[in-house]
């Protein structure tokens, strides 16, 4: 040993980091998660207010629309609450088995079957409580959508079938299938010129939350988020999908059941779904017809996206989205513009968020651990 130093100079571990440093990369890693979708979503607008400039149309006028048509008025905040609704659902839809590495975009097939199944069970149910019976109609609802889902999971899991392409095929067919029951089998005779099933009746209606105006499948889509978070984020079981979405492998040899886990959250996330089209029948349409395949379902894997798989982020997210399909009919009168303005805005959203995944982990304001190397290299030259 040297006689110059010390030997707890030759024991001595790294220096721990300070708890203002701790703090400070608890930060940046939060602060990355949010500057970059936000970021992601303000190109996004800017490539498109460029394409809008090019056709002779003012970017301006467009941001003054959204506004106005999403956000700019009681009426128009309760528009937007009303399809934010349905975006909650579809996007945790998305969000839950994405935890687990798996892209399930057919969530808009699990809506479509929701809304079905509440508007077939509706008349046996006639003679049951009210409230009972909107119970049985929600969970008639979740139990296709999980059985409809799941099965993308099982597919996966089981099967090795892309969960991705199998989400994507089984939406066209659950939409054909739909389709086929409302304008066959389950039709009322009374709807001529627009096929629909038996209307649920006015006592199985459900009426707007209090003090908002909007139904209560925003109230029931906000906690519905708030339990996704707490069971990915706070339970055992969530951190086993987690570990199994990092690395399927690992998970396998540490004994975790992977496949059960796949097809558990793709049939959580299919009943989640599943409710959006519930909540459209018994608190806007009173009937299951064609609208039902609304695009609700395909929005909702931009907001997931958008807010990276994270439940919480989902709320503001699909608020956000819910605005600019609100201010879509405006935005087509006042610009001159086509019916599918909006789609090509979310469209190109959704390139743009794609693309903006690479750039994790890039910026060393974000990166704790290069201000460590960089501390380390400084002490060293010291």
């Amino acid at each position: 040993m040297r006689a110059d130093v010390a030997p707890t100079e030759l024991t001595a571990g790294p220096a721990r980091p300070s708890a203002g440093l701790q703090a400070r990369a608890w930060l940046a890693r939060r602060a990355e998660a949010v500057a970059i979708p936000v970021g992601a979503a303000v190109t996004g607008f800017v490539v498109f207010g460029i394409f809008l400039a090019l056709m002779g149309k003012s970017p301006v006028q467009l941001v003054e629309i959204v506004w106005r048509g999403g956000f700019g008025s009681a009426f128009a905040l309760g528009n937007t609450l009303q399809r934010a609704a349905p975006l909650l659902f579809a996007a945790l839809c998305v969000a839950l088995p994405a935890r687990l590495g798996l892209v399930v975009i057919g969530g808009e097939g699990a809506i479509v079957l929701g809304g079905l199944a509440a508007a077939a069970a509706a008349p046996s149910l006639a003679a049951l409580p009210a409230p009972l019976a909107i119970v049985v109609m929600a969970c008639a609802s979740a139990l296709v959508g999980a059985i409809w889902i799941g099965a993308v999971g099982w597919l996966q899991a089981y099967r090795g079938v892309n969960a991705t392409i199998a989400s994507l095929l089984l939406s066209y067919i659950a939409i054909a299938l739909a389709n086929h029951l409302i304008e066959g089998p389950l039709r009322d005779p009374a709807s001529l010129n627009k096929p629909a099933t038996l209307p649920v009746g006015d006592a199985l209606m459900l009426g707007p939350m209090p003090g908002l105006g909007v139904h209560w499948g925003l109230g029931c889509g906000v906690i519905a988020c708030l339990a996704a978070y707490l069971l990915m984020d706070r339970t055992t079981v969530g951190f086993a999908a987690r570990i199994a979405g990092g690395n399927v492998r690992a998970a396998q040899i540490q004994g975790l059941p992977v496949g059960r886990l796949i097809v558990g959250f793709t049939a959580l996330g299919g009943a989640f779904a599943a409710l959006a089209g519930f909540f459209e029948v018994v608190a806007v349409q009173g009937t299951a017809n064609g609208t039902l395949a609304a695009g609700y379902g395909y929005t909702g894997i931009l907001v997931a996206f958008l807010a990276r798989q994270n439940p919480i982020a989902i709320v503001p997210v699909a608020f956000l989205l819910g605005g600019i399909e609100a201010s879509g009919g405006l935005i087509q009168r006042r610009m001159q513009l086509p019916d599918a303005t909006v789609l090509v805005l979310e469209g190109l959203l959704f390139l743009v968020v794609l693309m903006s995944e690479t750039l994790y982990g890039r910026f060393k304001l974000f990166s704790p651990h290069l201000w460590a190397a960089r501390g380390e290299t400084a002490r060293g030259t010291a």
